[in-house]
């Protein structure tokens, strides 16, 4: 039996056996490439297909060869900072990507805090009118989320004008604005943050599940119809789709959702960011917010202990924070408006650490060592050699003897000391700065950092969960 096709027939076959080339949403027009770095180019395309690269900024022609699997990769490398350049893409089909960057990009997430743009009410409308800037580049990934991890997002890369940057984060704009003006060099700075969600849902599921401490801490988190909790599904949805994308590193500002299970927090935390690392194959800087004082969280210090948590993360190799305890103008808004202020401490932190530029002061005072003295405790700190400062009479000390028993403290500055003191208790044994919920601090070096929480104790404490 003879089979006969027509040749209208035949060209409808060839069509549909030939599919387009096509880019991740990473990959597009405007965007920001990291400099001096070995960059993926990746997307999709026919089996065998050869895609053929060519970039602005050198005269070299890239082939990749699509998998069995309708895949293809090329690796570039960048040239320092600089541009507009264009990449054209040639397969089945031509893509030109134009007025592309090349310098520094950062990846912005975390929760609301972080999610929080100038569009909530903050008080930077002279910022908004002079936000035009063509070396800021800003790619938004929307909230969504997914049980296996994705390859693409819904998202585009756009350049920062005000109707823009209104929308955008209004932290990681600070950080990136910040960089920018001192690095002399393009940023690009990648959005992907959720309000109210926990570290959890970042962490790939298989990672929190591995570890019975973090699955069971992960099964107490309450239940929320706007926004997911269990793990992975932001990671997945997110994360994962801009893995292959080089970064310079990234900012976060996270944890008010997790103040209920602080004591795996740590723990927690370090493996989220471990895995960030594995999946992107680089020990890239990650540089986070404490979370700020907030009344909401209850009479308890369960916000007090996933700050220290927080500080307990910065044995993480390549890790850094920022406080925001002295920043607060209302300790009935968990979502303080200073977002200034955070970015460009962030901004000076990256700075000082990932740039190496000197005489920028991002070192938090943290403390060292105390010492009995009488009926007195001193306590010395490290990162305040220059000496120490209040804005304001000394408060948030507390002190306590063998009882255990914490109360209010009298305090004074000597030199780079504190010394602390209460005349009811005449052996003490411990001290306690900040440890409260609510806690607004007012003591810093003499560069004016501010001093982070501490406690001198490590008596084990039962957290009391705020149940609203």
């Amino acid at each position: 039996m003879k089979m006969i096709f027509s040749a209208a027939c035949l060209i409808s076959i060839s069509i549909s056996a030939t599919a387009n080339v096509r880019l991740p949403a990473i990959i597009g027009s405007h965007m920001v490439l990291q400099q001096k770095s070995n960059v993926d180019i990746w997307g999709w395309c026919d089996p065998g297909e050869k895609v053929k690269i060519r970039v602005g900024w050198d005269t070299t022609q890239y082939v990749a060869t699509g998998t069995s699997g309708a895949k293809w990769k090329i690796q570039l490398t960048t040239p320092v900072a600089g541009g507009p350049y264009t990449i054209s893409i040639d397969g089945n089909n031509k893509i030109l990507l134009e007025d592309i960057l090349v310098g520094e990009v950062w990846v912005c997430s975390g929760q609301s805090n972080m999610e929080m743009s100038f569009n909530w009410g903050l008080p930077y409308q002279d910022e908004v009118d002079k936000a035009t800037n063509k070396s800021i580049r800003f790619f938004h990934i929307p909230r969504t989320t997914s049980e296996f991890p994705q390859d693409d997002v819904k998202a585009k890369w756009v350049v920062c004008s005000p109707d823009e940057m209104k929308s955008f984060s209004a932290t990681g704009y600070f950080f990136g604005k910040k960089l920018q003006e001192k690095l002399q060099a393009p940023i690009g700075l990648i959005n992907t943050s959720w309000g109210g969600t926990p570290a959890e849902t970042w962490t790939p599921k298989e990672q929190v599940e591995a570890d019975t401490i973090l699955k069971y801490a992960a099964a107490k988190l309450k239940p929320s119809n706007g926004w997911p909790i269990e793990p992975g599904l932001a990671y997945n949805a997110m994360i994962n789709p801009i893995t292959n994308f080089s970064i310079a590193g990234t900012i976060w500002y996270q944890g008010e959702s997790n103040v209920g299970t602080a004591s795996t927090y740590t723990s927690l935390f370090a493996t989220m960011i471990n895995s960030w690392r594995k999946a992107w194959q680089k020990e890239f800087p990650f540089y986070f917010v404490q979370i700020a004082p907030f009344a909401g969280y209850g009479n308890n210090s369960s916000a007090a202990f996933l700050r220290e948590a927080q500080t307990k993360s910065l044995a993480v190799p390549k890790t850094g924070m920022v406080l925001t305890a002295d920043l607060v103008d209302n300790i009935n808004d968990i979502h303080p408006k200073m977002k200034k202020d955070v970015g460009e401490r962030l901004a000076d932190l990256a700075l000082g650490e990932t740039y190496g530029k000197k005489n920028v002061v991002y070192k938090i005072p943290v403390y060292n060592s105390m010492q009995v003295q009488k009926n007195k405790i001193r306590i010395w700190f490290t990162n305040a050699e220059k000496g120490l400062m209040t804005k304001g009479p000394l408060t948030e000390f507390f002190i306590a003897g063998e009882d255990q028993k914490f109360v209010a403290a009298e305090a004074k500055i000597e030199g780079n000391s504190v010394v602390v003191w209460n005349k009811n208790v005449r052996h003490p044994v411990a001290v306690r700065y900040g440890f409260r919920n609510a806690a607004m601090l007012n003591l810093y070096n003499k560069q004016g950092i501010p001093v982070d929480l501490f406690r001198t104790d490590d008596w084990p404490v039962q957290i009391e969960v705020n149940k609203q």
